[in-house]
């Protein structure tokens, strides 16, 4: 089945749906399911701290309709929009980047998934991230966007 061809435009501009002529460009690759899985606020537990102070814990409106309860869609990456740049930062992004692209595996249309954070400069987070799958080569991607990371 095919998807509406997302791609990642930079980091000022996030993704982008693609046009082909008067349609919408599809895709059979992963790529559209990886950017919604990172790009898309997941709600956040009830433990999490939300940046901005006001207690919305935001998260996809779809996450309502699914058929297996805590099937959530989305990354609690948007958490770490106002944190400084520390290593426990890094790999919080990292573990949130991991579990917002879990369901790969427990989907089985990937064997594996690696995500790795860092700092590519200030201000600036990035992920790189590995996706093995089952008799294909593995899918890769970089991830580049400007978390308004606070320098130390």
């Amino acid at each position: 089945m095919s998807d509406i061809r997302t791609v990642w435009v930079g980091f000022d501009e996030g993704a982008d749906i693609l046009q082909q002529g008067a349609d919408l460009a599809t895709e059979n690759g992963l790529t559209t399911s990886v950017i919604i899985s990172l790009f898309t606020d997941r709600l956040a537990e009830d433990d999490d701290l939300v940046p901005d102070g006001t207690g919305d814990r935001r998260g996809f409106w779809g996450d309502a309709y699914t058929d297996i309860p805590g099937d959530l869609i989305g990354s609690r990456l948007w958490l770490l929009g106002r944190e400084k740049q520390l290593q426990p930062v890094v790999l919080k992004a990292q573990e949130y980047a991991q579990e917002a692209l879990a369901w790969l595996v427990e989907d089985g249309i990937a064997s594996a998934v690696q995500v790795t954070a860092s700092i590519v400069r200030s201000g600036v987070l990035g992920l790189e991230i590995e996706i093995d799958r089952p008799m294909q080569p593995a899918a890769r991607y970089q991830f580049a966007w400007e978390a308004h990371l606070n320098a130390v």
